[in-house]
């Protein structure tokens, strides 16, 4: 059994993306707020857990060695079959303000292996996501 649900696995994954350039932004903040009270895979989460979830998440990566906990945490409470859901959040969130920092890319990457996420349906999420992005801007 899981030390965390698979929908604080989710929300841990959106915050390790956000903070990963030492910032949270508005923008980040916002979509993650959204994508809870939106997505299925959210049906049976208290939103009211999204607060302490976020600093349970944020206390880990403080610690040493906390990028991979948190990753291990997250790749114990998602079923083999969510880890594209897993990737999709993540990609939603980097992609959420605009840029891509490195330290996003390279946050991505490591999702990427550590669920092994395959190159084309990465690709695939990656394409849904920019799609997403678009605006009618002048």
């Amino acid at each position: 059994m899981s030390t965390i649900t698979p929908e604080t696995a989710l929300v841990y994954t959106m915050v390790v993306v956000s903070a990963s350039d030492d910032e949270m932004t508005d923008s980040e903040l916002t979509r993650m707020t959204g994508l809870v009270g939106y997505l299925p895979a959210f049906r049976n989460y208290n939103v009211e857990r999204l607060r302490v979830d976020t600093a349970s998440c944020i206390e880990i990566l403080q610690s040493e060695e906390g990028l991979d906990a948190v990753l291990g945490l997250i790749e114990e409470a998602i079923e083999g079959t969510h880890t594209d859901l897993v990737y999709a959040l993540a990609c939603e969130i980097a992609a959420s303000d605009g840029s891509l920092s490195q330290e996003e890319l390279r946050l991505l990457e490591m999702f990427r292996h550590y669920l092994n996420i395959d190159r084309l349906t990465a690709a695939a999420i990656e394409r849904g996501i920019a799609a997403r992005q678009k605006t009618f801007l002048a």
